[in-house]
């Protein structure tokens, strides 16, 4: 029995999805039932959780083998994490699989807000005294779908990251990459960096998913600064808006370009390209 935690966010759908096709015995551990219901369907073991709240975490952990752990970005992460650490020890669970951040272990990205969340997190699941791997990928394809509105709208997709590149990855192998994690034992006490097959600009995404749709989608450059200042404007908490800016800003210099074959050396085949999931998901973006 694997615990899914995070599941009705983007790797965990992902992941509960290749969990069902492989017959994996799984657990999702959800905020709201009501609302997971609608999600990943009413068939689930579906189990009310809280990382604040250890009561809660112990009704999911129990009678489970293995746990993906998924936290929320911001300052209160590491503490969720090594909550769940807290949570598992003296139970069934044999084993950890903690989903981090590219770099966190690369010089220079380590220092990135990010980086430092994660750590805290990625340190207790090591030293935990169960089996664990680490997955640490880069910037979601599925980012793209937040492009939806201005396309559908006809209105130019805001890049604040200018020409610098970054190789995006796929949710669903990173998805992929996790049930080979939680179900085999020669991914113990690895930790993987997880990215797409080539680094690519946001200006080259733009107009690979123009091309897919037969679209012409424009941009408008904007500073780090200035997409920072938009989401705070918006309500987003300060810690989350300045990761934001200090992330695009690396981003925009070129800092963030590297990629890694992790994923082909777990999955036996390349990871999909961002054409690929484009489309593949080139039905969110149409208005009709």
């Amino acid at each position: 029995m694997i615990l899914v935690t995070g599941a009705t966010g983007t790797i965990g759908r992902a992941l509960m999805n290749e969990l069902r096709a492989a017959r994996v015995p799984r657990r999702a551990m959800v905020r709201d039932v009501g609302k997971a219901k609608s999600l990943l369907g009413g068939d689930e073991d579906l189990v009310q959780g809280d990382f604040s709240d250890a009561a809660s975490l112990a009704a999911a952990v129990d009678g489970v083998d293995a746990v993906f752990l998924v936290t929320a970005a911001g300052p209160a992460l590491a503490e969720h994490d090594l909550a769940m650490v807290r949570a598992v020890q003296g139970t069934r669970v044999k084993k950890l699989v903690k989903l981090s951040s590219f770099g966190v272990d690369t010089p220079g990205l380590n220092a990135l807000k990010s980086s430092e969340w994660h750590r805290p997190g990625e340190q207790a699941v090591m030293q935990s005294g169960l089996a664990w791997t680490v997955l640490r990928p880069g910037a979601f394809a599925s980012n793209a779908l937040g492009w939806a509105p201005q396309i559908r709208a006809s209105a130019p997709i805001q890049v604040a990251t200018g020409e610098g590149k970054h190789a995006v990855i796929d949710p669903r192998d990173i998805a992929a990459v996790a049930v080979r994690a939680l179900t085999e034992s020669a991914h113990d006490g690895k930790a993987y960096s997880l990215s797409g097959p080539e680094a690519l600009s946001t200006p080259r995404q733009v107009a690979i998913l123009g091309e897919v749709l037969g679209l012409p989608i424009a941009i408008e450059d904007v500073s780090p600064q200035v997409a920072a200042d938009r989401l705070r404007a918006a309500g987003v908490p300060e810690a989350y808006a300045a990761a934001v800016f200090e992330g695009y800003t690396w981003w925009r210099e070129g800092k963030v370009a590297s990629r890694s074959d992790d994923v082909a050396h777990v999955l036996g085949r390349e990871p999909r390209s961002f054409e690929a999931w484009a489309r593949d998901h080139a039905a969110a973006f149409r208005s009709d």
